[in-house]
Order: structure tokens, then sequence, then C-alpha cells
């Protein structure tokens, strides 16, 4: 059995899915960890995210959905008698504590691949460690860097959605809709650059005009200096590019001041987490964007089978987007194993450039050039009436289907032809 100590605040019962057979660790050369890996009795998935923190929500509920592909596979009878066993560990929102904890899962406790992170900056730290170790990483985070020629790797796979992909959606919808005259708050780092970035591109197009992109740090608590700015700027679209406890505080503080009487909030990325903690009244008719909402169970049958497994874990709550994504981010991984027909890197890699998978949100595939996951986005809005029941928070507005074009070109993002 693993000796290594989770200190995440989550239990052992609930992060082992299986024991390990003992393993001696060896000097480090790739090759020599690679073998390791094939040779240990259990299959070991590391999983760092971001337990503590402004994230800490979203980082939950991607270990609770994780578990839930981890208990498929090895209920299932894992891969050769082999059953699978996740290892997280809290990387505290920080690239450095990040890429500890990654090196730590390589080499003390010899996982075979990595699935996590929840931050742009965060999971470009872990992918350094990970391709210099020739481990695969599954980000489970926007970013658009990691797509990248100059930070991707063949060990880079990324099955969340991209800010690209995610603020193209939505700004084809909201621009049109409400109007072309935008403020930006965006936090001031990767993905809140990276988001702005995406609807300005698709804004270009439809002749939308930037007034401003005020920034503020992570963790910020008061909005209320920019507030006034905002509304002086009379905008037809106020854009908040933030995430996490972030975005709960920025949107509450937005209603409170009146913000919405003449001026229609967006976010490229709408929390599920967000919208529960701030309330139906802060959120009422804000727009924006998510990878995954549970009432796709309306029309998605694996969505279905995806929301009553967690139903079942977890005394009937629903998973979030984030949550979602830590589900499919491990399960393409175990998938690819059994196609492979072995944990050897290089053909899991091959089976996971090969997958062609609808596991909880309808058809998804892997992009050759950049391993980015081609899949729909969802245009969704925040609702305080009609709901079915207590997680029934958003209405499904629109859905863009999955589409390279909407992704940016592999030429763009400086990859060969």
């Amino acid at each position: 059995m693993s000796n290594s100590k989770i200190n995440t605040g989550i239990s052992r019962r609930r992060v082992l899915a299986a024991t390990a057979g003992g393993a001696a660790l060896a000097a480090f050369t790739p090759s020599l960890f690679n073998i390791a890996r094939a040779q240990a009795g259990t299959i070991k998935i590391g999983f760092p995210t971001p337990l503590t923190g402004a994230f800490g929500a979203e980082a939950q509920d991607q270990v609770r959905a994780a578990e839930i592909a981890i208990k498929e596979f090895n209920d299932a009878g894992g891969f050769q008698g082999r059953l699978a066993e996740l290892l997280v560990r809290d990387d505290k929102l920080n690239p450095g504590e990040a890429a500890t904890r990654t090196l730590e899962l390589i080499e003390k406790d010899k996982v075979n691949y990595i699935v996590g992170s929840l931050s742009a900056a965060v999971q470009l730290s872990i992918n350094n460690v990970t391709k210099e170790r020739g481990v695969i990483f599954n980000s489970i985070s926007q970013s658009d860097a990691i797509n990248e020629a100059k930070d991707w790797s063949k060990f880079t796979f990324h099955e969340a959605l991209n800010p690209h992909m995610t603020a193209g959606a939505v700004g084809r919808y909201a621009f049109n809709k409400f109007g072309k005259k935008v403020v930006y708050l965006t936090a001031d780092y990767a993905y809140g650059h990276e988001m702005v970035r995406g609807f300005e591109t698709v804004g270009k197009a439809v002749g939308a005009q930037t007034l401003a992109d005020i920034r503020h740090p992570i963790g910020a608590a008061d909005y209320s200096a920019f507030l006034p700015r905002i509304q002086s700027l009379r905008p037809d679209i106020l854009c908040i590019c933030n995430f996490g406890r972030d975005q709960v505080n920025a949107v509450k503080q937005a209603t409170e001041f009146g913000i919405k009487e003449k001026i229609k909030i967006i976010a490229p990325v709408l929390l599920y987490t967000a919208r529960v903690a701030g309330g139906p009244e802060s959120f009422e008719g804000v727009v924006g964007g998510t990878s995954y909402y549970w009432r796709l169970e309306d029309t998605v049958p694996t969505a279905k089978a995806f929301n009553d497994k967690f139903r079942a874990a977890h005394g009937g709550a629903v998973p979030s987007d984030y949550g979602a994504l830590g589900y499919a981010g491990v399960r393409t991984v175990l998938t690819a194993v059994k196609n492979a027909g072995t944990t050897d890197t290089d053909k899991v890699i091959e089976a996971m450039r090969a997958l062609k998978y609808d596991f909880y949100k309808g058809p998804q595939y892997y992009r050759g050039c950049d391993h980015q996951s081609v899949q729909s986005v969802l245009v969704i809005e925040s609702k305080s009436k009609d709901m079915k029941d207590k997680n029934d928070v958003f209405n499904i507005v629109s859905i863009e289907q999955p589409a390279e074009a909407n992704l940016r070109s592999c030429a763009d993002l400086g990859h060969k032809a």
C-alpha cells in the first residue's frame, strides 16, 4: 500500500480507490520511470488541484467527480486485473507548489499519469514538469498557452475548453444580442488576459468596441472602487473575466450597485458553484459559457448516466462544470489504457489521439496538432424563477457544436502542418 500521506482534508477512503503494490524508488531517467510505472500493480493517477484558496469549491468537485471515473474503472475489473488509484495533492493555486507536488507524485509515488489543475498559470507549471519527465498530463483547466507549441509536448492533453473557444461562443451570442460597447473587469493573470483576447478576437468580426479593460488581483474582496468607473463609461455589456470566489464577489457587488439596470453582465465561464454560492437574485440574467451543465441530461443520455452516478455517490447533489472535467480527464486516460492494451506511455498517447468519445456531454475527440479536446460549448443564462429544483439554476440558451473552426489554428499556435 502507498505510504504517501495526503494532507488535503479529503479522507483516504475517498481518495484511494484501490491499494497499490509497493515499489522501490529508482534513480531518475524518463525510461526507468516509465518502466517502473508500467510494472507497478496499481495504475496511479496523480491529481494536483487547488483544494485551498479562492478556487477550492471547484477543486473539491473535480476530486469528487474524478473518483466516479476511478470507481467505474475498478468496478468493471480494471485493466488486466490492475485497479486504479487517485492520488490527490493540494497545489494551493501556486505554480511553485504545483511543480513540487507534481515532481513528488512522479518521483516518489511513481504515478503513471497526471490529471488536474484549475489555473491557467499553475497548469503550465505542472506541464513543464510532466513533459520533462515524459509523463502524460491531461489538463482540466482553461488555457490557451498550454496549446501553444512553445509550452506543449506530445505528453500534453487538454480536456478542458480553452479561452478562445469559450469567449468566442459567448461573444458570438452576446455581442449581437446585447450590444457592442464592452467593459471588461478582468482577473490580472493568464486566464483573465486570455479570455479578454478571445472576446476581442470575435468582437473584431462583429464590430464590438472595448471601452476599458479594468484589472484586479486574484482574491480581491472589494470591487466597489471599479464600479463607478464602469457605470460612467456606459457600456452595453460588462464582461466579468474572473473565476471562483472572485466571480461571486464581483457579480454580487455589481448587482448591488445597480449595474444591471442598464448594462448586461456576461462572463466567459459562468460557474455553477459561483451561482449556487452567490444566490439567484445576484446572478439573475447573467449570461456566460460553460463546458457542462447537468440539465444536458434532458437530451444527452451520457449526461444522465454520469449525473445519476454522481447523485448516488453524493446524496443527490449534481456535478458542476469543473467537476465534470475531473471525471472526463481521468476517464479518457483510463479508457486509452484499455484501448492500448498497455500502460506504456507512448502507446497510451497513441490511443488518446485516436479516441472518439462521448462520456458525459456528447461527442468529443482530441485534435492531432495540440491534443485539444474538440467539443461543444454551452451558453447559459442564470435564472431565479421557474426553477425545477434548487439545482436548476441556468437555462441553456445556445449550444455551439464541436468544430475545429472555433479553435485557434494549428499554425497560429506554432505547430507545423
